[in-house]
C-alpha cells in the first residue's frame, strides 16, 4: 500500500491558521475593498445600470476575500468554502458578461432607450 501525501499533510502547508494565507487575504480584501468603494463612487455619480453591474462584480470579489479570510480563521469548513467561492467566481463573470453584452453598441438596453 503507497502513502500519498497531499500538500495540506505537509507541516505548515495547511490552509486553517496560516499566517502567510492570512496576509495574503488581507491584503487582497483591503485592495478590493478600495476597488469596491470606488465602484460604488462611480455608481453614486453615473447612477447607470452598467456601473451598477460593475458594483456587483467587484462586491463580489469583496465576498471570496472575507470567505478566504473566514476560511483561514476556521470559521468556514473547506467544502462551504469550496461551494461559496465557485458560485461567486461565477456570479462575477455571469454579472461582468451581462454588463458588457447589455451595453454594449448596438445592444438590446441601447435599441430600446431610444
Amino acid at each position: 500500500m503507497t502513502s500519498v501525501t497531499t500538500l495540506s499533510a505537509i507541516e505548515g502547508w495547511g490552509v486553517e491558521g496560516s499566517l502567510l494565507l492570512l496576509a495574503v487575504v488581507f491584503v487582497a480584501g483591503l485592495g478590493t475593498g478600495v476597488l469596491f468603494l470606488v465602484s460604488l463612487v462611480a455608481y453614486r455619480r453615473r447612477r447607470t445600470s452598467q456601473y451598477l453591474l460593475i458594483s456587483v462584480a467587484v462586491g463580489g470579489l469583496l465576498a471570496r476575500s472575507i470567505v478566504g479570510a473566514g476560511t483561514v480563521l476556521g470559521y468556514v469548513p473547506m467544502p462551504i468554502h469550496h461551494f461559496l467561492e465557485h458560485s461567486l467566481d461565477f456570479l462575477i463573470a455571469a454579472t461582468v458578461l451581462y454588463a458588457v453584452y447589455a451595453h454594449a453598441p448596438g445592444s438590446l438596453s441601447e435599441t430600446t432607450s431610444k
